[in-house]
């Protein structure tokens, strides 16, 4: 049990580093991504949210900060912050939903750092950040009537989602709203893919900030990801021809 502890503090030591040796190589160099035309989509929606002065909603799911969902939350809070950037001084600011009450104070307080930093000395409404609901169908419901009531016209569901995902996409299709969705749950993924315009699949959840006006470190994460993808399949295939060698 030692060696396995020791080993994952190696990975940990050997990711750190990569990502902040990538992350100075990016500074000097732009970035080239594959094509990924949802978020060229997203940022078309997030203009005309300005411009008709209607609201943006992000949905951050029901992770919490303490379980291994908490990652696709965090991730979902990174783009919150980025895309309030851009909508804060429109008519109406956007709002945040989300399962977690931990999750809702922070959203609280990105959307609040956010509007300050666009308009100084303005009133922030605190309910723009709001906790839904604790179970999965109670979050629903109550995400329901924002999507629906508020005047949205753009949604983005980022973070752990079960299969009550589908009521959500369901309100966006009848509200005629602009929808990109990602989660970390298989199922959650298997609902989206069938029944949203535009999902993210598998590890570009975590891509997102990347591809929309992220930092050197978010650029590298996505290098990182690669490089230990790589390293995991060739430990599997060195492990199952010293297998079949008869050496394990």
């Amino acid at each position: 049990m030692i060696w396995v502890g020791l080993a994952g503090f190696a990975v940990v030591l050997f990711t750190a580093g990569l990502m902040l040796g990538l992350s100075f190589l990016r500074r000097k160099s732009a970035p080239a991504f594959r094509d990924l035309p949802a978020f060229a989509r997203l940022r078309q929606a997030v203009g005309r949210v300005v411009e008709d002065g209607t609201r943006l909603h992000v949905s951050l799911g029901r992770g919490g900060l303490t379980t291994p969902q908490g990652a696709a939350a965090l991730a979902g809070l990174g783009m919150l912050r980025r895309l309030a950037d851009l909508t804060s001084a429109s008519d109406q600011p956007p709002v945040a939903t989300s399962g977690d009450s931990a999750i809702a104070i922070l959203s609280q307080d990105t959307l609040q750092s956010s509007f300050q930093t666009i308009t100084p000395g303005a009133a922030f409404d605190i309910t723009a950040g709001r906790l839904a609901g604790l179970t999965p169908f109670s979050y629903a419901a109550g995400t329901l009537p924002v999507m629906h009531d508020e005047n949205v016209s753009a949604t983005l569901l980022m973070g752990n989602f079960g299969v009550e995902a589908a009521l959500l996409t369901d309100a966006a299709e009848r509200t005629n709203t602009y929808l990109l969705a990602a989660s970390d749950n298989l199922p959650a993924q298997a609902v989206l893919y069938a029944s949203a315009p535009d999902a993210l699949i598998g590890e570009e959840l975590f891509a997102a900030q990347a591809y929309n006006g992220g930092g050197p470190l978010h650029s590298a994460s996505l290098t990182v990801q690669d490089i230990l993808r790589w390293l995991l399949i060739a430990v599997l295939l060195a492990g199952a021809a010293l297998k079949l060698a008869g050496f394990l």
